[in-house]
């Protein structure tokens, strides 16, 4: 089935000292240009849900969107614009820190969708849930805009209103490591660097 995709970009990265996030660095590339990539093959539609860095993020050759509530609400916003603008009937969002995000990610939560005749359906890995990480059907637009025009702000929150399902990752639970800061981001590329190091080695 069809899926648009949103990249939420849209966050102050207060603990990554203030630089936009999605356009830090990583191996050398912008993380949202990793996440990009991994999303390419998954869906049918990217947008990006950015506040800052407008013309940098817009370089990238994707619709950028703007949040329409103030004062940078939270990924409710983000998903709340993606809702509304995507054009596919099942919107899946990610976040843009996230470079190693699975490459079934799509596939799977919409397998969980279906089956289980959900609105939402939500990546978990050991015990964990990553909110963020959700495919959704357009249709919950306004049960979003309801509990975002009440104040709500919690992610977790509103999806539990929902008919939703989670979906388990446990067997690629490091995919979901995002980077909040930059000590976050250099043990991930010292990580990865090992790993490359051990398989020559084999």
């Amino acid at each position: 089935m069809p899926v648009s995709a949103i990249i939420l970009a849209g966050g102050k990265a207060t603990r990554m000292g203030g630089l936009d996030k999605g356009l830090v660095l990583f191996q050398k590339k912008p993380l949202i240009a990793h996440v990009i990539n991994r999303l390419i093959p998954q869906v049918d539609e990217i947008t990006i849900n950015a506040n800052r860095e407008m013309e940098a993020y817009q370089s990238l050759g994707y619709r950028v969107l703007q949040d329409e509530i103030a004062d940078f609400a939270g990924p409710l916003a983000g998903m709340q614009l993606g809702l509304k603008h995507a054009g596919s009937e099942y919107l899946l969002t990610v976040p843009c820190d996230s470079p190693l995000l699975p490459l079934d990610l799509s596939a799977r939560l919409q397998a969980a969708l279906i089956q289980h005749h959900a609105d939402i359906a939500i990546a978990s890995s050991n015990g964990h849930t990553h909110p963020v990480f959700c495919l959704c059907k357009k249709s919950v637009l306004p049960a979003l805009n309801d509990y975002l025009s009440h104040g709500g702000r919690k992610v977790g929150e509103w999806q539990q209103r929902l008919n939703h399902t989670y979906v388990d990752f446990s067997d690629c639970s490091e995919a979901f490591t995002n980077l909040n800061t930059q000590q976050d981001l250099m043990a991930l590329e010292a990580t990865l660097q090992n790993q490359a190091a051990g398989k020559l080695h084999i």
